[in-house]
């Protein structure tokens, strides 16, 4: 369906169609989700705009003209924004809401704040860290995007000692069931202790080559997400970024994007 934003037909009124954006990323500054989440529920026909169903990502709406509403309820965008670091510890997945009924991580945050938080980037539910979360909808996608380059630091426990080849081959890059994984750095650090650093991030990527070597993961933490690092910050325990952080952030996303910062944080 093609919507026309209201308004903006009117002789002489460009203002609307001017100020119009995309569904998800109206959403996403409402502080409903991520836009990839965004487009999910867009397709899923869980979005109205004018009392009209809209399935289409990308269909132009404006803050000042259009009703917007997820579920039936309106939604509109987030007075302030918010920008936080969680340390999830494990049992906890990363979804602002779980078919199966088990604990989010949102959940861990949803007392201390008034506004919806999403998670920017996942860690599955059995592994624990740090991850952001934010009701800025550009915040999140420059974050996210693979052309941040943004480093994931992790620390992983085997449940048995680790073969030499294992911090090699995953390094120089590996295939497994046909999905090729390569990390940017890996350092053992014991018998039983690695150091691995991400920058892609592919789903369950570490479990699924570490089971290649007929590895079993006791613990894997993620530490560290770019300049920003775990720094005593204890599980289930959360912080608000500083200005000056979100700042780096998005710094080093722009100069990535460019080509222009080095390998390294």
């Amino acid at each position: 369906m093609n919507l026309k934003v209201r308004g903006s037909n009117l002789p002489g009124n460009n203002t609307a169609e001017q100020n119009s954006v995309r569904l998800q990323v109206y959403l996403a500054r409402c502080g409903v989700a991520s836009r990839r989440a965004c487009e999910t529920y867009i397709a899923d026909g869980r979005v109205t705009v004018n009392g009209n169903t809209v399935t289409v990502p990308g269909t132009k709406v404006s803050a000042g003209s259009d009703i917007v509403c997820v579920d039936g309820v309106p939604v509109y965008p987030e007075a302030s924004h918010r920008y936080v670091l969680l340390n999830k510890p494990a049992g906890y997945v990363c979804s602002l809401a779980d078919e199966k009924g088990r604990l989010t991580a949102a959940d861990l945050l949803a007392p201390f704040f008034s506004e919806r938080l999403y998670n920017v980037g996942r860690l599955d539910m059995f592994s624990s860290g740090l991850v952001l979360f934010t009701n800025d909808g550009d915040f999140a996608a420059r974050v996210a995007h693979p052309s941040s380059e943004m480093e994931k630091e992790y620390i992983v426990e085997t449940t048995r000692p680790l073969p030499a080849e294992v911090a090699v081959r995953f390094t120089k890059g590996i295939r497994v069931d046909n999905v090729f994984y390569r990390c940017k750095s890996a350092e053992q650090l014991t018998p039983r202790r690695m150091r691995i650093v991400l920058i892609e991030g592919k789903n369950r990527e570490i479990r699924r080559v570490f089971e290649f070597f007929g590895l079993g993961i006791r613990r894997l933490t993620r530490v560290r997400i770019g300049p920003l690092d775990i720094n005593g910050l204890e599980e289930g325990k959360f912080r608000e970024l500083s200005q000056k952080e979100v700042e780096m952030l998005l710094d080093m996303c722009v100069h990535k994007q460019r080509g222009e910062y080095g390998n390294s944080y």
